[in-house]
């Protein structure tokens, strides 16, 4: 009798660096391979060793294109993965695109460290570089949905998509005759350009997301929240930032600001920036496989046409200096750098200026500390009072919140025999945990860093 185990890498008692590694006798396969984001004793750990051997992991699978998802990819095969890498159409091109611009900026940050000697090491080097992203592409191995796909005699995987970004699937291993799935993030129910999440009707073992576990989002309207904001702010002349996240949440705020215009609710003379070349890219991959959304690809390409996107750095400045009102889409999503912090840095201090945030901010980041009404925000070592109006829209979050993650359970014909909460913050996990248990009597165990779960025996 050989064992089947499960060990989180990463994305364990915290919303960042997915990694789970699922042993079994025949593979060991990597679910996500992300990078730890967020505050600082997090994002060391992404330099520090995992605890496994990366030469005996088989293959990866990824569940979607975010970088506390796919980010350390390029390590992991600099440090020996040479397997498959499994993956959605969708994902495949977004992954390229999030991969060549973390490496881009990791090269960037070593060389301004080395110029300005602010850092311990000499010289400062990047965790990975352009070159080592590049390498990694030819192990991306593309999968359909919702479709078998043997990885060994015993061993199987099935995608089918989970409404969380374009291209973002859950996963179902099935495994010596036992089923475990991987949530994945999942998404909304209501997306304006993404169909609701699929699921799996089975499940021995459900490994599940968990980071709105304790909190419902508003049932308020998202676009009357939008234009209830964007209307208020243009009246006292103000301008409207939206840091936001270049895959899925531009794109979606982009579509809904158009339906927006085109009923009349706010006006259709104020400008649209969207000021992030990785999601003017993204959105430009979205329109390629406009089949995997709602949106109908002419319809993505006339609104691509009525709005401003930024190629470069100066614009910025151009933009900041101009005085009519507008409503500025910049990454990144949770402040912790980007375009957006230009923005910031100029218009937080104003009044009559809004700040909108619309998705989920981790701990320890400048979007969290907004929402925790700090008065004060640092930006390139230096302090800016705040003083804009700073809006929470959770409508427009990509997570489904607690009644959606259990709803999504519900829909399982036969009960998982154990959910395993991940990629949660420890408010999240702990009251996700007691909802499950107490609602659905199904056991739940929160999983913890670098400790092994024994799943089964496999005969």
């Amino acid at each position: 009798m050989k064992t089947i185990t499960l060990k989180s890498l990463g994305g364990a008692e915290t919303v960042t660096g997915s990694k789970h590694l699922l042993k079994t006798p025949e593979l060991t396969i990597l679910i996500d391979c992300g990078l730890f984001q967020g505050v600082k004793y997090l994002r060391e750990q992404n330099w520090m060793q995992l605890d496994t051997d990366v030469s005996e992991i088989d293959a990866i699978i990824l569940t979607h294109a975010h970088l506390d998802h796919c980010g350390y990819i390029p390590l992991i095969v600099k440090n020996g993965f040479k397997g498959k890498i499994y993956m959605s159409g969708p994902t495949k091109e977004l992954t390229k695109l999030i991969l060549l611009d973390s490496a881009k900026l990791q090269e960037e940050d070593a060389e301004k460290a080395n110029r300005h000697h602010y850092t311990k090491h000499h010289p400062a080097k990047p965790l990975y570089t352009v070159n080592d992203a590049e390498r990694s592409f030819k192990q991306f191995f593309v999968i359909d949905e919702n479709k078998e796909i043997k990885l060994s005699e015993h061993i199987s995987c099935m995608f089918k998509p989970c409404g969380h970004i374009i291209g973002a699937c859950s996963v179902r291993i099935t495994c010596f005759g036992k089923i475990i799935v991987f949530s994945g993030d999942i998404g909304r129910n209501h997306s304006a350009v993404l169909a609701p999440p699929d699921f799996f009707t089975q499940a021995d073992f459900l490994v599940m997301e968990s980071t709105y576990g304790d909190r419902l989002h508003e049932n308020k309207d998202l676009s009357d929240q939008l234009e209830y904001w964007i209307n208020k702010t243009v009246k006292d002349r103000g301008n409207i930032i939206i840091p936001c996240f270049a895959v899925g949440r531009a794109q979606e705020i982009i579509y809904i600001l158009q339906e927006l215009k085109n009923k009349n609710k706010i006006p259709v003379s104020i400008p649209v920036v969207l000021d992030s070349p990785m999601a003017a890219a993204a959105t430009e991959i979205m329109v390629r496989y406009s089949d995997y959304t709602l949106v109908e690809r002419q319809q993505w390409n006339d609104i691509m046409e009525k709005i401003c996107i930024t190629k470069d750095y100066t614009e910025t400045q151009e933009i900041i200096a101009e005085k009519q009102s507008k409503i500025v889409i910049a990454g990144s999503g949770m402040i912790t750098g980007g375009r957006v912090l230009e923005y910031l840095k100029h218009y937080i201090g104003d009044r009559r200026n809004t700040v909108l945030i619309v998705g989920f901010q981790a701990e320890g980041t400048r979007g969290r500390a907004l929402l925790n009404q700090s008065h004060e925000l640092k930006m390139h070592g230096k302090y800016y009072e705040v003083r804009a109006h700073i809006a929470e829209i959770t409508g427009l979050s990509a997570h489904a919140d607690q009644a959606e993650l259990l709803e999504w359970i519900r829909k399982y014909k036969i009960p998982p025999k154990q959910v395993m909460l991940v990629h949660g913050e420890l408010s999240a996990l702990e009251a996700l945990r007691v909802k499950i248990q107490t609602e659905l009597q199904v056991p739940v165990k929160i999983l913890k860093k670098d400790e092994e779960s024994i799943l089964a025996q496999a005969e």
